[in-house]
Formats: structure tokens, C-alpha cells, sequence
């Protein structure tokens, strides 16, 4: 396996969170693993974006390129990424902010309206969480068990009353039909 992601938005949206949480998880089932995150000067409001490789070999570069997953937050995320996807790979786009389709016929997109459903289920912040449940159900690429203990790892200090939010949230993507 060597499965290359990148998660776009704005910043403040949970980009750089959901990258961590995929990396750790992925620590914690022995992979090999690459997190980059970037973010633009404004930090909430500008462009942010995390690369995540996931691998069962050495990880020569952190560098995503080509993801075969994108998960895109925004729709200037989406038009600049969408074409980055490798044929075959995966757009999962929050459809609470993003209006339009994939115009490619050859990935698989799921349109998941993550911001609509996180503040339906009272956690409004954690829209990058739902998104990260509907990979992990789609793709595989992690494993939903032992979430909560990779969660207590990547959740800081302060916020560990949050993970069962932040775990309502995955399963809340998990379980969407769409």
C-alpha cells in the first residue's frame, strides 16, 4: 500500500487536524507515514492544505502530488485539486460549501454536506471529522478501530473532553449514505 492524500480548505476548518489524526492512526497500525501541512500567512480565512501518506514501505518524500484521495473543504480547493487526482482515486468534497461536481468520470466522488450535518449534530466545528469517516469507510486506507485511543493522542491536552465529539463526528461520516 502506498496510498498518497491531501486535504484542502480554509484555515480554521480542521485540514490540518484531520491530516494528523489519518497520520497517527496510521502510526498506530504500523504504516509507514508522511504529514506536511501548509498553510497560507492568514492561518483562519486562508488557504490551508495537508499532505498525508499513508505506506507499508519507507516514505522517500512528503510530498503529495498526486493523491489518490482528496478531501476538499472549499470550492477553490476543489477546483484546484480536482484534476490532481490520480484515475481511479477518490474526491471527497463537503457539499455544504462546494456547489458543483466532479466534471472527471474517472474517480469516485462522494459528496458528503459535512458542514450541514456537524452543525445539525450540535459539534459545528468538526465537519473535517465527518469528512475523515466517510474516507475511512470508502477507502479503507485506516481502520476505525482503536480510533479513540489514536483521537486521545492527537487531540491536545485541553481539548481532551472533545473526543467523543470528535468520534460522534467520524461516525456520523461513516454511516452517511451518499
Amino acid at each position: 500500500m502506498y496510498t498518497q492524500i491531501l486535504i484542502a480548505g480554509f484555515g480554521g476548518q480542521g485540514v490540518l487536524f484531520a491530516g494528523k489524526v489519518l497520520a497517527y492512526k496510521g502510526l498506530t497500525e504500523e504504516k509507514q507515514i508522511s504529514w506536511l501541512p501548509s498553510y497560507g500567512p492568514e492561518m483562519r480565512g486562508g488557504t490551508a492544505n495537508c499532505s498525508v501518506i499513508v505506506s507499508d514501505t519507507p516514505v522517500g518524500s512528503p510530498i503529495v502530488h498526486d493523491p489518490d484521495i482528496l478531501v476538499v473543504m472549499n470550492l477553490p480547493s476543489f477546483d484546484k485539486y480536482e484534476n490532481a487526482v490520480v484515475p481511479g482515486g477518490y474526491a471527497f468534497v463537503d457539499s455544504t460549501l462546494i456547489d458543483r461536481k466532479s466534471e472527471r468520470s474517472d474517480i469516485s466522488a462522494f459528496y458528503i454536506p459535512a458542514t450541514k450535518m456537524a452543525r445539525g449534530l450540535g459539534i459545528p466545528t468538526l465537519a473535517n471529522m465527518i469528512m475523515i469517516g466517510k474516507v475511512i469507510r470508502e477507502t479503507g486506507v485506516i481502520s476505525m478501530d482503536g480510533l479513540r485511543d489514536a483521537l486521545a493522542k492527537t487531540v491536545s491536552a485541553k481539548h481532551q473532553d472533545l473526543i467523543d465529539a470528535n468520534l460522534k463526528a467520524i461516525e456520523a461520516g461513516y454511516s452517511f449514505e451518499g
